[in-house]
């Protein structure tokens, strides 16, 4: 039951995802884009719809990675989706994440989000190496958490969408930054590690 809850949490999260993102960068219009250019950086859109990209393609593929008929019936599809995951949607999505930072024009955020980037790849190399070695119990405990990571960002966006909402409700933009930058991501780690714990084997069981 844990294990069904937490898969349907995670796809919600991903169609949330796939629903804020595309609709905008979709139309390859830099007006529509959801973060204010530089305008001294041309590729600046460019390097953004790719990030967004190849972001949603992450969780999409890591997805696909944690649905356990997926890795019991068709490993096929899971080594494949996996080899996307890693090399065509995360780490060019966390890289590209990294060069982005520099020219953001948030006032706060940065720090926390580049720590997540960092992490987000370090998982998903650790992830990727322990299958090759065929410690394929590391390598899932790996990809859960490389998984946590690239639904960092989720919360922020479901709570200014949330707000928004609400009538009459203000808060200051730069806590809030802030804060999400650094919570979304944290609280994700946490809940992968309980679940982790929670659906790992007694002790004594192989």
């Amino acid at each position: 039951m844990a294990r069904r809850a937490w898969l349907v949490g995670a796809a919600v999260l991903v169609i949330f995802n796939l629903l804020h993102a595309f609709p905008r960068y979709a139309t390859g219009d830099p007006h529509q884009a959801r973060i204010p250019l530089d305008q001294g950086f041309p590729e600046h859109y460019g390097v953004l719809v790719a990030h967004v990209v190849l972001g949603n393609l992450s969780m999409v593929t890591v997805f696909l990675q944690l649905l356990p008929g997926v890795r019991r019936f068709h490993p096929r599809v899971h080594r494949i989706s996996g080899r996307l995951y890693v090399f065509a949607a995360a780490l060019p999505s966390a890289l590209l994440a990294l060069v982005l930072l520099p020219f953001s024009k948030a006032p706060s955020g940065q720090i926390g989000l580049a720590t997540m980037a960092a992490l987000w790849i370090a998982t998903t190399v650790a992830g990727y190496v322990r299958a090759r070695q065929r410690r394929f119990h590391d390598h899932r405990r790996w990809m859960v958490y490389s998984f946590a990571l690239a639904l960092g960002t989720s919360w922020g966006r479901v709570l200014s969408e949330a707000m928004a909402y609400i009538p009459g409700f203000r808060i200051d933009v730069l806590p809030l930054l802030e804060i999400s930058s650094w919570l979304g991501w944290i609280i994700n780690l946490l809940v992968a590690h309980w679940w982790l714990r929670r659906s790992a084997p007694p002790p004594g069981l192989p």
